[in-house]
This record gives structure tokens, sequence and C-alpha cells, in this order.
């Protein structure tokens, strides 16, 4: 073989989790691959508990750049990462992994710049600080998010979930401004928020719709729904009726996508009306 001939290997990523079908992040990293005519591939691995260390050195030593990682290995690859971001951390998990070309697991979680990016780019003016934020759920997502928003200068956020123990954590890990709300006092707290947030499956196509009233709200409040299926949630037609501000959950899962992509393929992709459009369908 002529030793001047330079071959250009592709770059690797991809999801890990299991089960793995309802992902779409190999539908929307490969459409920017394809759009800025990358020379990569995203792909989706099914990975169970058992197999996960294997798995990811399996990944290391075929030439990957990181994956995406999500239920249930979200917590469980912290263990097995050579080095945490403080934000994953503090978050207990990690949605995002870069691998060094030494070896080394780079651990990070992108859920709660995707969360803020997202309103960011909704309402680009938006002012997080001093703001009093009411989170239904206490999930992944929800941890995620409060973390996010403290960072961004929220002076006060409220977790409201129905088990309330798991509610409790997240204020436990995250200190004096995050707050546990009953679930069944959130309809009367509610009244104090500038930020109204689902961050439970609540209003996804298959489930249950929101069940909790919003009709207190004060009128400068900001509702956010971070399910993307359908695109706009019961939540938000209740809150467009009230002549509140929403912002929809796509926008959030494509901006969380952002770092790992930049990472593993060198290239940062625009946030577009056709990325949005082409997720979605």
């Amino acid at each position: 073989m002529d030793k001047n001939i330079t071959e250009k290997v592709p770059y690797l990523a991809g999801v890990i989790g299991h089960p793995i079908s309802h992902s779409k992040s190999p539908k929307l990293h490969n459409f920017w691959l394809s759009k800025y005519e990358i020379n990569g591939f995203y792909i989706p691995f099914s990975v169970t508990t058992e197999n996960l260390k294997t798995s990811i050195k399996s990944l290391i030593n075929l030439g990957f750049n990181g994956v995406n990682v999500t239920i249930p290995h979200k917590t469980n690859v912290l263990s097995i990462a050579d080095s945490v971001t403080d934000r994953a951390a503090l978050i207990g998990a990690a949605n995002t992994l870069y691998f060094s070309r030494s070896g080394k697991i780079h651990a990070d979680n992108t859920d709660g710049y995707g969360f803020i990016q997202n309103i960011i780019d909704e309402i680009p003016d938006y002012d997080f600080y001093d703001k009093v934020a009411l989170i239904y759920g206490a999930g992944g997502s929800a941890r995620a998010i409060a973390s996010a928003l403290i960072s961004n200068g929220v002076k006060e956020v409220g977790i409201t979930n129905r088990t309330r123990s798991k509610a409790q954590i997240i204020s436990e890990n995250l200190g004096a401004k995050v707050s546990v709300i009953d679930w069944r006092t959130a309809p009367e707290t509610i009244v104090k928020a500038d930020l109204i947030i689902n961050a439970t499956s609540m209003g996804m196509i298959g489930q249950p719709e929101f069940s909790q009233p919003i009709s207190r709200a004060k009128k400068t409040a900001l509702v956010v729904d971070i399910v993307y299926n359908p695109l706009i949630t019961e939540l938000m037609k209740e809150a467009e009726k009230l002549k509140l501000k929403t912002v929809g959950g796509i926008g959030m899962l494509i901006n969380q996508a952002v770092p790992g992509f930049e990472h593993w393929f060198q290239k940062t992709p625009i946030i577009d009306e056709e990325t949005r459009k082409f997720i979605v369908e």
C-alpha cells in the first residue's frame, strides 16, 4: 500500500440505552451529519445494565468519540467515568460521554443547558435573575432543570411530585434554594411562580394529560413543557388560553444534543426550522 495515501476514518458516536428504539438522537445527529456533509456515523446501541461497562470499553476500542446516554444508564455511567463535570456531579446523572484518545471517559449532563438555551432561543431577552420557578416532576430532567435554573440566577425553585420523597432528594442535593411543594397544594403555590415547568411525561402521546390546574398563574408567568410529542401539548393550549407565554419541548431536545455533536464531529450545528420540522416528522 502507498504510504502517502491517508485513510479518512469516519467520526463515530452513538447513543446507549435499554430500550433504545424511542430515542430521537440518531435521527437528529444523522440529519446534521448529512446536512454538513460530515464523514461520520451516529449509531443506536441497546445496552443492558449488566453489559454497560464492557460495552463502553468496546466502543472506545472501536474508535468512537463518545455517546449519548439514555434510560436506564444516566446514573450508572458516573461510576464508570474517569472525570465528571460539576453539573453532572450535582445532578447525579450524565447524558453525554466524551472519549479521549487515551481511552479516558469524561461525563457531562447537557439537559439543563438544553432547557435554558431553548428558552433563550424562543425569548432572547428572558431574564432568569430573581425569578421563582415551580417544577412538576422529580426525575432526571427535573433535577437537571432545577440545577440549571439556580446557576442562571433563579432565586427559588419549588419541586412538586406525586411521590414526595423523590422531590425531597432533589431538595437535599441542590440546597436551600430548592423546596418541596406538596402535590395537593401546588395549585395554590402557583400564584408565586414566574416559571411553570412540566418535567413529567404527562401530556405526552400515550400518557395521561397534565392534571394540575394553572388558572391561578400570574399573568406574567412563562409556561414551559418539556414534552415534545405532541409539539403543542394540552398544557400549552391551556396556557395560551390564559394569555401566558409558552415554550415547548422540542428545542430542549435539540439544544441538549449540540455540545455532543460539536465535540464528536467538530462542527457546531445550527438550530433552524428545517431541523425542528425534520425531528418531529
